[in-house]
């Protein structure tokens, strides 16, 4: 490998290992590491902080390691946001995971190799290994497909993408005013989620950092590119767990798939909006019954 790899930590050791042992396995040149810190009111968690930092102590390959250890509880709005603005001031493009974010083997090359093939395409905002939305759904036999969908859960780009990111959306209140959302989605009923969404976070509502990179993606026309096979197995479904806490979830320990090398390029880029329409009724599961008659309609072919 060439590529950073950014790993971001806070209080759970055992997923840590799991995620560190793949990331053992690649040899990244240079590791980056962020961790949150524990929080005040929860005794326990300083030691269960301690003992998943101890785990990047057993780096054993050739590799420069950065760390970012905050010492008090940031959360996951302001530690996300402020962790991976840390990662692309100290390198121009990175692959990041989260501790709970298991990788395939091949996710690394897989990424590693898009973001040379697309490092100056202004068009493109980031790649992903993560494909557990669309069970198993493929409407091409290419190696990856487009979309403005943003799937953080493994997950690489670059800092000529980051800069556009805002926290704070301050745009926000332009953009629905001039209701902009609808010339992006062209759909009443995205423009109405989203609008709700944006409208949350805007006002502090949500604790969390991801909406605000849908966002500037959008603000710039820019589109992600996705596996078409599930690179990323998101194994930490539970109690203790920020937001994915139902361990039933049809998201949760999504099985792995390699990749097949050499890639094969999309002759296109134009965005797969029947796979945007799955993974919105996944995440807004109180869509009308029409629109999830659509959706199972796609899931059939």
């Amino acid at each position: 490998m060439k590529t950073p790899v950014a790993f971001f930590i806070y209080k759970r050791p055992e997923l840590t290992e799991k995620v560190f042992e793949a990331i053992r396995q690649a040899k990244p040149p240079k590791l980056l590491v962020v961790a949150d810190g524990p929080r005040s009111d929860q005794p326990s968690e300083s030691q269960s902080c301690a003992a998943t930092r101890s785990i990047i102590d057993r780096v054993d390959w050739d590799c420069e390691v950065i760390k970012n250890y905050s010492d008090t509880h940031l959360g996951p709005k302001q530690r996300g946001a402020s962790a991976v603005s840390w990662v692309f001031e100290q390198v121009e493009e990175a692959i990041i995971l989260e501790d709970d974010c298991l990788p395939h083997p091949t996710f690394f090359q897989f990424c590693e190799e898009l973001l040379d093939f697309y490092r100056d395409d202004q068009r493109i905002m980031g790649i992903s290994g993560d494909d557990s939305r669309k069970g198993g759904y493929k409407r091409t036999e290419y190696s990856y497909y487009f979309s403005r969908l943003t799937p953080i859960w493994g997950w690489a780009s670059w800092r000529r993408a980051w800069k556009y990111y805002d926290v704070t959306m301050k745009l926000w209140p332009l953009v629905k005013e001039g209701n902009w959302l609808k010339d992006i989605l062209r759909s009443e009923r995205a423009t109405k989620m989203w609008t709700k969404t944006f409208q949350s976070m805007y006002e502090g509502k949500i604790d969390a950092w991801d909406y605000q990179w849908v966002f500037a993606c959008w603000l710039q026309n820019g589109i992600n590119v996705i596996s078409n096979v599930n690179l990323i197995s998101n194994c930490g479904f539970n109690a203790e767990a920020t937001h994915t806490t139902d361990p039933e979830s049809i998201r949760a320990n999504a099985p792995l798939e390699a990749i097949k090398f050499p890639l094969k390029h999309p002759p296109f880029v134009i965005c797969d909006t029947q796979i945007e329409e799955l993974a919105w009724k996944q995440d807004y599961p109180d869509l009308p019954s029409r629109f999830k008659k659509k959706v199972k309609k796609i899931l059939r072919r």
